[in-house]
């Protein structure tokens, strides 16, 4: 009885999971610059990729799986941010404007604080 419960619950994690990973890659298709998409990436993507991931601890009823999933978890939620700051970051210094529907673009009107963001 409880291993179908979590049989049931591990199979909900993965749909969705594959939700939000559906979701991170419409936003990567559809939004309109590199710092957008890479925001949707991101997020979604991790939060896709971590349901998954925790979808398998679950499911595969093996300590040993469970461990080696939570750890790629672990991983995944930390160096998917970081990775994400370092790509916009990169992106910014090289000189990669935003898309026009930005509002607000606070690297840029800081400039002034920081020479090695001045042209």
């Amino acid at each position: 009885m409880a291993g179908e419960v979590i049989l049931y619950l591990g199979g909900a994690l993965l749909l969705v999971g594959a939700v939000f990973a559906l979701l991170a890659a419409i936003g990567i298709l559809r939004l309109p610059d590199l710092y957008t998409r890479m925001h949707a990436a991101s997020k979604a993507g991790a939060v896709g990729g971590g349901l998954i991931l925790l979808a398998v601890a679950l499911s595969s009823q093996d300590a040993a799986v469970a461990l080696r999933a939570v750890i790629g978890l672990m991983f995944l939620l930390l160096t998917t941010p970081l990775a994400a700051h370092l790509l916009a970051r990169a992106s910014q210094l090289a000189g990669y404007e935003p898309c026009k529907e930005t509002v607000l673009d606070e690297i840029s009107s800081n400039a002034e604080q920081n020479p090695a963001l001045q042209k």
